[in-house]
C-alpha cells in the first residue's frame, strides 16, 4: 500500500488504497434498498430517512458533474454521479445519471439494476413501470443481477402474485453469496410473505450461511465504485478526497444513530473507522451497538466476533 501523501498545510492525505477499502466497507445499496422499498410499501407516507453526509462532498460531486459536462461519454463517470446521489439521498437525479450511464452501456447489467433502484426510492412507493423496465434489462443482461431478481419479487407480492415472489426470493437466496448484506432482509421478508399468504416454504431455503462477518458483510458482492472510478475519485484534490471518505463515514454514522438496528451497518462503520486508524471511534461504535442490540444473544454474539476480526479495541 502505496504511503499518504501530504497536501500543502502538511496534513497526512489518505491514500488510494484505504479509500478504496472504506468505500468498499459503506457501499450497500442492495441492502437498505430493501428495507426503505418495504417501508414504503407498507407505509407509503413514511419519509426515508436523510443519508446527506457531512464535510465537503456537495464540492466533490460538483466537480463530478462538471468533469462530465466535458466528458459526457464517461459511462463510469456517469455512474459514479448516480451513486453519489444516491448515497446522499438525491434518488431522482440518480436514476438521471444511471440512464446515461445504461444508455452508453446497454449491456451493463449493474447500471439498469441501479436505475431501477433509484426510480423505486424516487417514486411515489412500489415498482412503478419505468423501473421494472430497467430491471428487466438488467436481468437481460445478467439474469443473475440479486438486484434486479429482489425487485422484480417485490413486483410479484405488491401485485398480488406472493407464491411468484416467494419462488423469486427462494432462487434469489440459492444465488446470495455467503455473507451477503441483502441475505437476512430477504429471508425476513420471504418468512413473512410466505406466512401471512398460507404458503408452505419448509425445506425449500437454503440454510443461512455462516461466512466470517467482518468482511464479507462490508464487501460480498455488492455492486459499488469499480477502483478504476475509485482512482478517478482520487485525481480531486487531497483534501476534497479526505472530505469525500470522511463524510461517507460520518453520513453512516448518522444513519445508524437514528435507525440504530441495523448490524451489518454497525460492523460496517467499525470496519471504516478501524481503516480511518479511528480506534476510539471504533469501540464507541461497537458500544453503541452492543446497546441497540441489548438483550439478542445472537447480534451481540456476532458483534463481538465482527469487533474480534478487526481488530476493535475493547471487545
Amino acid at each position: 500500500m502505496a504511503e499518504p501523501s501530504t497536501t500543502g498545510k502538511g496534513k497526512a492525505a489518505l491514500p488510494f488504497g484505504r479509500i478504496a477499502l472504506i468505500l468498499a466497507a459503506l457501499v450497500a445499496a442492495a441492502a437498505i434498498g430493501i428495507a426503505v422499498m418495504r417501508n414504503r410499501a407498507e407505509a407509503p407516507s413514511a419519509s426515508p430517512v436523510s443519508t446527506a453526509p457531512v464535510g465537503d462532498v456537495p464540492a466533490m460531486i460538483a466537480q463530478l458533474e462538471a468533469r462530465l459536462k466535458q466528458d459526457p461519454k464517461s459511462a463510469q463517470g456517469w455512474q459514479m454521479l448516480g451513486w453519489s446521489y444516491f448515497e446522499t439521498g438525491r434518488y431522482a437525479d440518480a436514476a438521471k445519471a444511471y440512464a446515461r450511464a445504461a444508455a452508453l452501456e446497454p449491456a451493463n447489467a449493474t447500471y439498469w439494476s441501479a436505475l431501477g433502484e433509484a426510480l423505486v426510492l424516487s417514486g411515489p412507493g412500489g415498482v412503478t413501470a419505468e423501473a421494472e423496465q430497467a430491471f428487466r434489462k438488467a436481468l437481460a443482461a445478467d439474469p443473475k443481477d440479486h438486484r434486479a431478481r429482489y425487485f422484480i419479487g417485490v413486483k410479484k407480492d405488491l401485485a398480488g402474485d406472493h407464491k411468484g415472489a416467494v419462488e423469486d426470493w427462494i432462487a434469489l437466496l440459492k444465488d446470495t453469496p455467503a455473507g451477503a448484506p441483502w441475505e437476512q432482509p430477504v429471508r425476513e421478508l420471504l418468512d413473512k410473505v410466505a406466512t401471512a399468504n398460507g404458503i408452505d416454504i419448509a425445506g425449500r431455503v437454503p440454510p443461512p450461511s455462516t461466512a466470517p462477518v467482518a468482511d464479507e458483510v462490508a464487501t460480498a458482492a455488492i455492486p459499488g465504485p469499480t477502483r478504476e472510478q475509485m482512482q478517478a475519485a482520487t485525481s480531486l484534490p487531497p483534501g476534497q478526497q479526505d472530505a469525500m471518505v470522511r463524510g461517507m463515514v460520518d453520513g453512516l454514522a448518522a444513519k445508524l444513530k437514528a435507525n440504530p438496528k441495523n448490524a451489518d451497518g454497525w460492523i460496517r462503520l467499525m470496519r471504516a473507522r478501524m481503516v480511518l486508524g479511528e480506534q476510539g471511534a471504533a469501540t464507541r461504535a461497537l458500544r453503541d451497538a452492543r446497546a441497540a442490540f441489548s438483550g439478542d444473544a445472537i447480534e451481540q454474539a456476532r458483534l463481538s466476533d465482527a469487533a474480534r476480526t478487526l481488530g476493535v479495541p475493547g471487545v
